[in-house]
């Protein structure tokens, strides 16, 4: 039972519907400074606020923390280009949605469909 506390972060495998930016950090290994910063470049990252001014994170918004940190780190990106990235990627519409489009090469996406149109034409 305690390592279902540990992983889903509440007693009996719920999960938290928000974290704290401390909690936040710890699962996604950006630090709290790092995590406000990062609300300040990307405008659409800002967590709701509780009444004494708590940020409170939810599970997209974790999501989305990974997702930028692994474009600035792993995938060696400036802020400005990973903005740019997430635009293309949808992240914007993603956020009002709850879904994420992650289709980023369309012409990868466009020849896939062409390809299977050709497939579909030479069985008629």
């Amino acid at each position: 039972m305690a390592d279902r506390e540990a992983a889903d972060g509440e007693p009996g495998g719920r999960e938290k519907r928000y974290y704290r930016i401390g909690e936040v950090s710890k699962i996604t290994g950006v630090k709290p400074y790092v995590l406000r910063y990062w609300e300040s470049e990307f405008r659409w990252m800002a967590p709701q606020k509780s009444r004494s001014k708590q940020r409170l994170y939810r599970k997209r918004d974790i999501d989305m923390i990974l997702m930028i940190k692994k474009l600035l780190y792993g995938q060696r990106y400036t802020i400005a280009g990973a903005c740019k990235k997430l635009r293309e990627m949808g992240v914007g519409n993603a956020l009002q949605t709850g879904e994420l489009a992650f289709e980023t090469d369309h012409r990868a996406r466009y020849q896939k469909i062409r390809d299977e149109l050709a497939i579909i034409r030479a069985m008629l």
